[in-house]
């Protein structure tokens, strides 16, 4: 397994959270919806095996450490999901019970180029989105894991910016 592409600096913790239904709210849609982290994770895996197959290994071995990336931070909002007092299931919003994760959203195109651009696009949301959850957030330590991530995300944009600058396929 790739070792995770993100920045020199450690994930906080979820430990000591207690049960926050409005930060349970705010960031559960970044945890397995859409334009969550399984659905990021689950599109980079996807996306390196047709940049494999093509030969662009060094560009396929970064979409699969992104994804490993996305699979850390699923990891610690799943941790902070469930210490902010539901199950992390994968859906957009636990307590609802409903509107379960589809693997339909991930972005299936077969162009090259049009993957690299697909991830962009999902890595600007992500950076926007975390942007406005951390408006949204009243809880720090809350505030804080998001934050975190939110700078990982950044990493992402800039190198698949620079594969994008360079790419000819």
């Amino acid at each position: 397994m790739p070792e995770p592409l993100k920045i020199n600096s450690p994930y906080p913790s979820a430990e000591g959270l207690s049960q926050d239904a409005l930060s349970l709210r705010i960031i559960s849609p970044a945890y397995a919806s859409s334009t969550g982290e399984l659905n990021a994770a689950l599109q980079y895996v996807y996306h390196s095996f047709y940049f494999r197959k093509n030969g662009y290994t060094e560009i396929a071995s970064t979409l699969l450490s992104v994804a490993v990336a996305e699979m850390t931070h699923l990891k610690i909002l799943g941790e902070t999901i469930l210490a902010l007092g539901a199950p992390p299931v994968y859906c957009r919003c636990p307590y609802s019970g409903f509107d379960y994760y589809s693997a339909k959203y991930v972005a299936y195109s077969r162009s090259l180029r049009f993957m690299l651009e697909d991830d962009a696009i999902g890595e600007r949301q992500a950076i926007r989105d975390y942007g406005l959850m951390l408006k949204k957030l009243k809880n720090a330590q809350v505030a804080e894991i998001v934050s975190r991530i939110r700078e990982d995300e950044v990493l992402h944009l800039n190198a698949l910016q620079a594969i994008l600058k360079d790419f000819k396929g």
